[in-house]
């Protein structure tokens, strides 16, 4: 997404950063009412893919649950120091068989960021669906949340260039090439 995706997605981070609270998005009542928002689809330069079309692959809640859970203790700009949890990014990518070299994620108030297949083995990125032991809701940047382990590498993401990579609300992501 270009600049307005950019626009609404920095004036939201403004507008709790000077209300001192986190973020509330609702992007639809069916999503904020679903039972179940933990699913990911993941389509493009894939080679494993699940759905009738044989385009994508959709990871159901209890196939991303299966995944082998890490956890990623840092800050970013919209949270506090916390605990987040959840897959690895290459793990993910491994299921699927991803070829590409660059991820695009969707979310679901329709923002878009691209960040580098690379980085989910040089930073151990997390998709993370819990924080601090707590599931992600819709309202508190869930169902899933791309975690990068910001407090250990400051250098490299801190400031817009690094906050642009981390990326909650998912619901789905292209890869590629």
């Amino acid at each position: 997404m270009g600049w307005p995706g950019w626009r609404r997605r920095w004036a939201a981070v403004a507008a709790f950063a000077l209300a001192g609270a986190a973020p509330s998005f609702a992007p639809s009542a069916q999503a904020a009412g679903s039972a179940s928002l933990l699913s990911l689809d993941v389509d493009g330069e894939v080679r494993v893919t699940n759905n009738a079309s044989h385009t994508a692959y959709h990871f159901s809640e209890a196939q991303l649950l299966a995944l082998p859970a890490h956890s990623i203790t840092t800050a970013t700009t919209w949270t506090p120091r916390s605990t987040f949890t959840g897959p690895l990014l290459s793990d993910v990518l491994k299921t699927v068989g991803a070829y590409g070299s660059q991820i695009e994620i969707h979310t679901l108030d329709d923002y878009t960021c691209v960040v580098p297949v690379a980085d989910a083995a040089r930073y151990g990125v997390v998709v993370a669906y819990a924080m601090n032991g707590q599931r992600l809701k819709v309202s508190d940047f869930g169902p899933l949340f791309l975690i990068y382990p910001r407090d250990q590498h400051p250098l490299e993401l801190d400031g817009p260039a690094g906050d642009s990579k981390f990326a909650w609300q998912i619901r789905s992501m292209t890869i590629k090439r």
